[in-house]
């Protein structure tokens, strides 16, 4: 098992990748504190884990409050004693359309989860990992930041700024022996595809398909193998990386 003994806190872990990466994380021997603001879904995620042998604990929580990223922190110590591994996954997007079309309402909702939600969860977990003697931190961006599509300009800023933000973070911290990384996803089977595309129909999809040189849509088995690789010992000399699970769009 590739995380024995380690504890992770996965965002956003009650649908799409997030419940990928809880899950495979759990099957790996790690115990999971599965987040989210769905009750219903992180219930869900999490008595499935425990179902199938694995540790794991829902935890209701905004990450783009202090408060509630603060009580993830307290959960996982409560829960498991310790925490190894952050998997900043919780993201939103505006619907697929013209910029200007986008609310005020809809820009800071954006930015407020995709961007602000990781400072909090830095504010909150670097002291603990500083202390602990080291940690990894794993953001869920987007190859919306390397490349991106019209249509989604303000969330194609925010995972820009997370995948600058994963790099500057991996320099300042790596003298506390806490790794930075970030993974990239092309667009995939989540709750988020219709958003993306402005709405989901044939045609759509196969539109955002042909964008991607292996000729599908990702999946959360696909996110969830490169982070469970990076929250490895299997990963103890990468930080500051910035992995492309695209099929070859980003290239």
């Amino acid at each position: 098992m590739r995380l024995k003994d380690k504890v992770a806190v996965v965002t956003g872990a009650g649908s799409g990748f997030g419940a990928g990466i809880a899950e495979r994380f759990a099957a790996e021997g790690s115990a999971v504190i599965v987040n989210d603001v769905n009750d219903a879904n992180g219930e869900r995620v999490a008595q499935a884990i425990r179902d199938g042998g694995g540790k794991a604990a829902y935890v209701h929580g905004d990450i783009s409050t202090d408060a509630d990223t603060g009580a993830m922190l307290a959960a996982a110590l409560e829960h498991f004693g310790k925490v190894d591994i952050v998997v900043n996954n919780a993201g939103v997007s505006h619907r697929n359309q013209p910029m200007l079309d986008v609310s005020e309402a809809e820009f800071d909702r954006v930015f407020a989860i995709n961007v602000k939600g990781v400072y909090w969860s830095a504010r909150h977990f670097v002291p603990y990992f500083r202390k602990q003697g080291g940690g990894c931190f794993i953001n869920i961006a987007s190859t919306a930041g390397v490349r991106p599509r019209p249509g989604l300009v303000w969330y194609n800023g925010s995972k820009g700024a997370l995948i600058v933000i994963s790099k500057a973070m991996a320099v300042e911290l790596a003298p506390d022996r806490i790794r930075v990384n970030a993974i990239n996803p092309v667009a995939g089977e989540t709750p988020l595809l219709a958003t993306f595309m402005g709405q989901d129909t044939p045609q759509m999809r196969e539109k955002f398909i042909s964008t991607i040189p292996l000729g599908r849509l990702s999946q959360p088995r696909d996110i969830a193998n490169a982070a469970l690789f990076l929250a490895s010992d299997d990963a103890d000399f990468i930080t500051g990386a910035c992995l492309e699970v695209d099929g070859g769009r980003c290239v």
